[in-house]
This record gives C-alpha cells, sequence and structure tokens, in this order.
C-alpha cells in the first residue's frame, strides 16, 4: 500500500475560541488531483492552510511525507519548501511577468541560468510565454492567475496547492485555467490539493474529492461516488441530486426492496432490511416522461401532471404531481415533442438501479 503523501489526523482549527474545523481526516496520495468542495465559509480555505502548513492547528496532526510534522518548526519549513500555493486573488509584482515568475527561485538563490530554464518552462505550461516582458500588473484576471501558477510551478513543487483558482473569472479564463490545470496535472504528476465551490470544476480535473461542510468532511470519494452515491441527505443536495424522498422499507425480494414513501411505492436495489427509515435519491435526469404508460422494463411508473415548468440553458427542468414532487430534467427538444405544459399528465419513469438509497440520519 502507498504511504500518503500528506494525511491527517483529527485536525481542527478555531478562531476567537470558535472551531471552524473539526476531526478531520485525510490521506492525499502523491500524484493525485483532491478536491475540496462545499459552500462558502465550509472551511476550505482553513484546511487549505493547515495543510500546505501556513497555520499550526489547534487540535489533531498533520504528517508530510510520513512525518509528523504538526509542531516542528524546522520539519515544517522543510516541507514547505517542497510545496506551493496559489491564492484566490493572487497579488503580482509591478514587474515584468518573467520577474514575477522568478522571484520563488530568487529567495531560494538559484543561479540565473537555472532561473532562466524554470521561468520559461513554467511560463510555457501555463501558456503564458508570449506575455514574458509585460508588465504583470497590465494583465487580466485569468492572466494573473495563469503568472500565479507559473511562479508556484517554476519551484518544482512536489505539492501545489489550489485556493479557489477561478472563482472570480469569467468563462472563457475560467475554461482556459481548466485547460493550464489539465495540462499541468498531466504532464507534471506533480501533487494538486484544490478547494473550490465549482462542482463540475471538482469532477472534471480530480481523481477524488472531499465534501466539506460546516467544517466536516461529510464524504470522500470518486467523482463517481460523490454525485453518484453520496452517502448523507446534506451531500445528495448540494451535489444536485434534486429528488430526495423520504420513506420506509417495507418488502424486500433478495437485492430489491419497495419503499413506501407516503403511500406510493418505489421499487430500488438495497441491502437495507425491512423497516429501515430511508432517502430515496433519484437524479432528475435519470427520469423519463412519456405521454402514456410505456411497457418499458423499468420498475418504477408514476401517472402524474406537471406542476411547473422552468427553462435552465439548453434544458428544462419539469416538477411533475404523482403523490409525491419528482423533478425531472430533458432537453428542449423532448419538451416540444412531447408538448409539455403545466397541468397536462404525463408519466413518469425510471429504473430500480436509478434510485440510490441511504439511510434516514435526520
Amino acid at each position: 500500500m502507498t504511504m500518503a503523501l500528506i494525511e491527517t489526523v483529527n485536525i481542527g482549527q478555531k478562531y476567537a475560541g470558535q472551531y471552524i474545523l473539526k476531526d478531520v481526516n485525510l490521506n492525499i496520495n502523491r500524484g493525485e488531483v483532491f478536491a475540496l468542495i462545499g459552500p462558502t465559509g465550509a472551511g476550505k480555505t482553513t484546511l487549505l492552510r493547515l495543510l500546505d502548513l501556513l497555520e499550526v492547528p489547534a487540535s489533531g496532526s498533520v504528517y508530510f511525507d510520513g512525518m509528523d510534522v504538526t509542531d516542528n518548526k524546522s520539519l515544517r519549513l522543510q516541507a514547505r519548501r517542497r510545496m506551493s500555493f496559489v491564492l484566490q486573488k493572487p497579488v503580482v509584482f509591478n514587474m515584468s511577468v518573467y520577474n514575477n515568475v522568478a522571484c520563488g527561485l530568487r529567495w531560494r538563490r538559484e543561479k540565473e541560468a537555472t532561473i532562466r530554464q524554470r521561468v520559461s518552462r513554467a511560463l510555457e505550461l501555463a501558456d503564458m510565454a508570449e506575455y514574458i516582458n509585460r508588465n504583470a500588473r497590465t494583465l487580466s484576471g485569468g492572466e494573473t492567475q495563469r503568472v500565479a501558477i507559473a511562479r508556484a510551478l517554476a519551484v518544482a513543487p512536489e505539492v501545489l496547492f489550489l485556493d479557489e483558482p477561478t472563482a472570480n473569472l469569467d468563462p472563457i479564463s475560467t475554461s482556459k485555467i481548466e485547460e493550464v490545470l489539465a495540462h499541468i496535472i498531466g504532464d507534471q504528476k506533480t501533487t494538486v490539493v484544490m478547494a473550490t465551490h465549482n462542482m463540475s470544476q471538482g469532477q472534471r480535473l480530480a481523481d477524488r474529492i472531499g465534501v466539506i461542510m460546516n467544517g466536516e468532511i461529510l464524504q470522500t470519494g470518486s467523482p463517481g461516488d460523490i454525485f453518484s452515491t453520496p452517502q448523507k441527505k446534506e451531500v445528495a443536495e448540494f451535489v444536485g441530486v434534486d429528488n430526495i424522498l423520504s420513506g420506509v422499507i417495507v418488502n424486500r425480494d433478495n437485492e430489491l426492496v419497495t419503499i413506501d414513501i407516503g403511500g406510493n411505492l418505489i421499487q430500488a436495489i438495497s441491502d437495507y432490511p425491512i423497516g429501515e427509515e430511508v432517502h430515496a435519491l433519484i437524479r432528475p435526469e435519470d427520469i423519463t416522461l412519456a405521454p402514456r404508460k410505456d411497457a418499458s422494463s423499468a420498475r418504477n411508473t408514476f401517472e402524474g401532471r406537471i406542476a411547473r415548468i422552468f427553462p435552465v440553458g439548453a434544458l428544462v427542468r419539469v416538477e411533475v404531481a404523482c403523490g409525491f414532487p419528482l423533478l425531472a430534467v430533458v432537453t428542449k427538444r423532448s419538451a416540444e415533442d412531447l408538448s409539455l405544459a403545466v397541468n397536462k399528465r404525463v408519466y413518469a419513469t425510471f429504473k430500480a438501479t436509478a434510485v440510490h438509497i441511504i439511510k434516514r440520519w435526520n
């Protein structure tokens, strides 16, 4: 088993006597891209600062490359020299892009020849080579962010920390930064730890994701685990599982269970026992709508009336009242083909395998 490059054991942090983070246990492996996602104020930046050893935790321990670096100043300094941090709002100095990117290397007293080589490589990776002589203060937000990434890469860190790398940028700059990051991840094999509230960014770039809310890590796993099989109701709500139905398991036939949701029966796959109180989670895109009952193999078909229709970009969200509210998503084309309208009768269908069951915690 590979040893984690960074490991935290029950770390907590408090400001003004209030705990901001509580009992965080994380393992980040060498070469992996780990994204922390969570709402604003969840504790993402504080956790990054603890992992980057900019702050000492109020409780618990931080290990870097197998060594406890929680309280030992000299070990922390050695570890920090192997890390780089890109802030949400990076600071650039009133000098050329070249000199901005070179500053970390100059602080480390590298030879000028090494600096030239490293700076031009970092600017290439960040797709900023053509700006080498520009004054960094004249750049746009996205360009400034790419200079900050190049500056962080120039010192060849083993770990690159990114705090909301695209938070204040327009969509074109955002996709450019993501392209640069994807290139760096593929090319450098650097361990990357990023905090983002942009879930799809985490999904696109990360090997693993940790969901943080109210200072606690609620779930870690692959993007597939987090977005398809959330373990808690709060995670499900945060990642956009819009159908969260409360019920009780009333029957089971091997793996196939029947859940009573206010008198409506839904079939799903689960190993929970009869009598268990559960939430049934169904993603809107897993529900199909039809004007008449289809003889499909799907286990769950409900007749209902359309309560609301609201377009979102190229998609249309459709709320169907069928004894309980069910939200489906269809393309504009499908909505037109089906002549969907408020009060129209439709059949909503989804497979037993599309229902994810979690135990009801609250």
